[in-house]
């Protein structure tokens, strides 16, 4: 493994699960515009983590009209973030003190395919402004997740960085950018052929911390 200098996170199923609040959000959505439709579980939520927002909302809400989908791709973009601003979500294990240690070693940035601000509520629930230098995101950019890597690594001169993801389409970004992926499986994705695998941040954090 090269001697990274730096660690770009994923977001949602790395580093925190907002399920239940963004369950809140997408039912208070319906329930504004007016739509008749199904009460959203938190099913429907883990299906679709991961991908961009706006692919997210078009999945799980497949069977409505064009019109419908719209509307709630632009109100749950707004109302996911206000929901988590006051219910939060919750960090996995190790997390909190892995990153400070972690961020005496290393260069800490953020990738998400999420919507502009969330990456901000995160930041401002954990108290981790200190910890990330930078971050992108769908939202900001409406680009993929290996273009929005991609502006990580150049606007940061980052020489060795290494992805880590809990999902493909993680993985995906990171070859297209030609930097090494480790995967963390206790999120709502799967692995391809990551270069490492780790079932615990406290695993993940421990191993990077004995590289420096």
């Amino acid at each position: 493994m090269p001697d990274f200098d730096s660690l770009i996170f994923d977001l949602d199923g790395t580093l925190w699960d907002t399920t239940p609040s963004c369950v809140v959000a997408w039912n208070n959505c319906i329930d504004k515009l007016g739509i008749t439709y199904r009460p959203i579980v938190d099913e429907d939520l883990r299906r679709v983590t991961g991908k961009a927002h706006d692919d997210c909302i078009r999945l799980t809400f497949a069977d409505l009209e064009e019109s419908q989908v719209a509307a709630l791709i632009k109100l749950t973009e707004v109302e996911d973030t206000a929901v988590i601003d006051k219910l939060g979500g919750t960090l996995y294990p190790g997390v909190a003190e892995g990153l400070k240690e972690l961020s005496n070693r290393y260069r800490l940035f953020i990738v998400s395919n999420c919507q502009s601000g969330y990456i901000e509520t995160f930041l401002n629930f954990a108290g981790f402004h200190i910890l990330f230098e930078d971050y992108e995101c769908f939202g900001n950019t409406r680009q993929t997740k290996g273009h929005n890597l991609r502006q990580i690594i150049d606007r940061n001169g980052l020489n060795n960085p290494v992805m880590i993801g809990d999902a493909s389409g993680d993985e995906v970004a990171a070859r297209e950018c030609g930097i090494p992926y480790f995967f963390v499986d206790y999120g709502f994705g799967e692995g391809i052929a990551p270069d490492q695998s780790f079932s615990s941040f406290g695993q993940l954090a421990d191993h990077l911390l004995k590289l420096k």
